[in-house]
């Protein structure tokens, strides 16, 4: 029967990997007033630890949830499916150029409308991969959807480089 669990995952009968992003906060925020560490200052030391404890797994799953390729790499994980840091070796040549150039765009870029256009550039790729994600788990295709993740995880690495170069110093 096909629907949405109480976390917001499409229900197909199998873990899915598209999330009704709206309905995981509302689901995470439900479970942080349960367990968040605020609303027991007052009890035993044992129900303080559970708290804790539990506050913190509520926070991990969520992020792991919410991002797409935290979630991607999960689900791949509970196949029994890793991607090993920086492995490239299985990247496709073209796809290896594509990173270094948009690298070297962001490496050279003085303005902030040469940013935007990286950053544009990066947004419209990660949609494209996530995309492509998702119709290779809904097909239960782990090879595709390993790599996709692996892609997506050299645009988040760009990402994180646009991120830090627009850190005034």
């Amino acid at each position: 029967m096909r629907g949405e669990d109480d976390l917001g995952f499409q229900n197909t009968g199998n873990r899915a990997f598209r999330v009704d992003t709206a309905k995981l906060q509302t689901r995470y925020q439900e479970l942080q007033r349960l367990v968040h560490p605020d609303f027991f200052s007052q009890r035993s030391q044992t129900e303080k630890d559970f708290s804790e404890k539990h506050s913190t797994l509520v926070n991990d799953a969520y992020k792991t949830l919410l991002a797409p390729l935290s979630r991607g790499l999960y689900l791949l994980k509970l196949h029994g499916v890793e991607i090993p840091e920086g492995t490239d070796y299985e990247m496709d040549r073209q796809f290896l150029m594509e990173i270094m150039e948009i690298n070297e765009k962001l490496a050279e870029a003085q303005s902030e409308a040469a940013m935007k256009e990286i950053e544009s550039i990066v947004r419209a790729k990660q949609k494209e991969l996530t995309d492509n994600v998702s119709r290779a788990f809904e097909q239960d295709d782990l090879e595709k959807a390993k790599e996709m993740l692996t892609k997506m995880r050299y645009f988040s690495n760009v990402e994180e480089k646009i991120k830090l170069k627009k850190i005034p110093f």
